[in-house]
């Protein structure tokens, strides 16, 4: 919770501000009932009006100062709080936006939402609570015990006794809540991850009917959140009880022995009356303690996972000193390159060596899993290799900035993702300032401007988050049309075509020729229809290449490219 304070430092003037404010309104707390007391045994006992109004009258106006006080440094505190909360939000935005996938897949998505929202208002939620309890009420108790021995030594022993079993209660049933709290904080990841599982994979649920065992598992884990939070809510359901016990009988001590010391003469009533007052104030300052230390070990565990994800350094970063490419646009080299997942023991990929330059199309084929999608992903640094070299116009990746490398790369994923919003803010994701003729030439291209313009807002039209509201292989031409947008040096396909019809696809290759003749273009396709008019063709198998060529060379040299072709086409169609 500490290390997290830090972004408190831009606010030091309202915290000082809020501080002073609080100091002030306990010390009037702490003379209003001494004036009190004066009252009743200077004014009421000797019938002084005059001395009554004139004290009565200060004490309405430091009332109503106090008031003034309390909203302004109410108002600050929550401004203030809130900052904090949003300022964290934005911190752990940026940091996860600066993962790779190793570090994504170490948290996981469900977790990283949980930190930015549940526990980022945990941490918020303590720092207003401390804002407006924490700084008074130690200044309320102690300076409670102060006064309260200025108006009876002998009775403040009281006080001796009712802290003491106070911090005994409140302390072993913080050491038993802190585990919990730990826990719940898991558990809510837990629930989390069942629920976008639900939500992600609804339509696999619904076709193999498994309604009911998406049921049960999710509420298997949501009770076990409840039972844990149950468990918690019966260890405070112990405390405030006791607390308040403990509170009322004080009370009835103070009034017990009060009343013998004023029999006695020893303690005039005034005096007793402004006692009872700070026993209050002592005791209701140890409550709101209490309040506050059942939110602080939540928020210190929350604390802890966010402080987790912002102490996590990004394996993939920029450069100290980055090399700016120069001369060569478009250009990719792959050089002996070696990767292997973190922790794995065997390569995925293994002595991979091919170039591609502006105005050739290069593809990759390969049986499921023989390592495509790994390769492409190494060029935008989704990875980074763990041997070898991946260069872009003559510079190895790792020495340029990320954002001039994605500048030069048009990425189209293997699942089209489009964003909540409309067509057109979809396909100027890459080229903000794209005029709309831009646009429909995009979708031209892309086969895509026949069912745009069936639309009834045409390129205003909404898209859903994730583009539902469309079908797959219209998602496909919308993400092909994103990229053509950008106009990139480098085009890289992942299995893009998967959603299209055959016509679509041999109409969309034929339009791509010719828009792409100036760039770099990688294919990653399961049909070979899809690449065998490529220029180069570079065969994988178990992480490395054995074929390379055209699609008459492989099919002459390259027996597992053989496979591959016998398996879609007929004998006529491969000759």
């Amino acid at each position: 919770m500490i290390k997290l304070m830090r972004f408190l430092k831009p606010y030091w003037k309202q915290l000082t501000l809020v501080m002073v404010l609080l100091l002030l309104q306990a010390i009037a707390n702490l003379y209003l009932p001494e004036l009190n007391a004066e009252i009743i045994n200077n004014g009421v006992a000797k019938g002084d009006t005059a001395y009554i109004m004139r004290t009565g009258g200060f004490m309405l106006l430091v009332t109503f100062l106090l008031g003034v006080g309390s909203i302004i440094s109410v108002y600050w505190g929550s401004k203030t709080a809130m900052a904090f909360g949003r300022d964290i939000r934005h911190a752990i935005f940026r940091r996860v936006e600066s993962f790779s996938l190793a570090e994504l897949n170490v948290f996981g998505p469900p977790s990283l939402i949980t930190r930015n929202t549940n526990d980022v208002q945990q941490v918020q939620m303590v720092t207003l609570m401390s804002l407006n309890v924490m700084i008074s009420a130690p200044f309320m108790a102690i300076g409670g015990v102060i006064m309260a021995l200025r108006q009876d030594v002998p009775l403040s022993g009281i006080i001796v006794v009712v802290i003491p079993v106070m911090a005994v209660i409140v302390g072993s049933l913080m050491r038993k809540a802190m585990p919990l709290f730990k826990a719940m904080q898991l558990k809510i990841d837990r629930v989390n991850q069942v629920m976008r599982e639900k939500l992600a994979g609804i339509r696999v649920i619904r076709a193999f009917v498994r309604s009911d065992y998406e049921e049960r598992r999710f509420d298997v884990a949501n009770r076990d959140l409840t039972d844990t939070q149950l468990s918690v809510a019966r260890l405070f359901a112990i405390m405030l009880p006791s607390l308040m016990a403990i509170f009322n009988l004080t009370l009835v001590a103070t009034m017990w022995f009060g009343g013998l010391r004023i029999d006695s003469g020893a303690m005039p009533i005034g005096n007793l009356t402004a006692f009872l007052t700070y026993i209050m104030q002592i005791l209701m300052s140890v409550m709101m303690a209490t309040v506050m230390f059942v939110m602080v070990p939540r928020a210190q565990a929350s604390a802890v996972r966010i402080n987790k994800v912002l102490d996590t350094e990004p394996q993939i970063c920029d450069p100290e000193v980055p090399t700016e490419p120069t001369g060569q646009h478009g250009y990719l080299e792959f050089k002996d390159v070696e990767f292997r997942y973190p922790g794995a023991e065997d390569a995925v990929l293994c002595g991979i060596s091919f170039t591609a330059g502006p105005g050739q199309t290069t593809a990759i084929v390969g049986s499921t899993g023989c390592g495509k999608s790994t390769l492409i992903n190494l060029i935008p640094r989704f990875y980074d290799v763990t041997g070898g070299q991946v260069l872009v116009d003559g510079v190895d990746v790792r020495e340029m900035t990320q954002q001039t490398l994605w500048e030069r790369i048009g990425f189209i994923p293997q699942k089209a993702f489009l964003f909540n919003g409309t067509v057109a803010s979809n396909l100027r994701y890459g080229k903000t300032d794209a005029t709309d003729d831009e646009l429909w030439h995009a979708l031209k291209v892309a086969q895509g401007k026949a069912f745009v313009s069936a639309m009834d807002e045409g390129l205003e039209a909404p898209i859903t988050q994730g583009g539902s509201n469309v079908s797959g292989g219209q998602r496909q031409r919308l993400a092909i049309a994103r990229a053509l947008v950008k106009r990139p040096e480098i085009y890289v396909f992942d299995d893009s075509f998967s959603a299209l019809d055959f016509k679509t696809d041999s109409a969309l290759r034929n339009a791509l020729k010719a828009e792409t003749r100036e760039a770099t273009v990688l294919i990653v396709a399961q049909r070979v229809s899809t690449i065998m008019h490529a220029d180069n063709i570079i065969v994988l198998d178990n992480g490395t290449i054995v074929g390379q060529g055209t699609h008459d060379e492989l099919l002459k040299s390259c027996e597992t490219y053989r496979e591959i072709v016998s398996s879609q086409l007929t004998e006529e169609e491969i000759a």
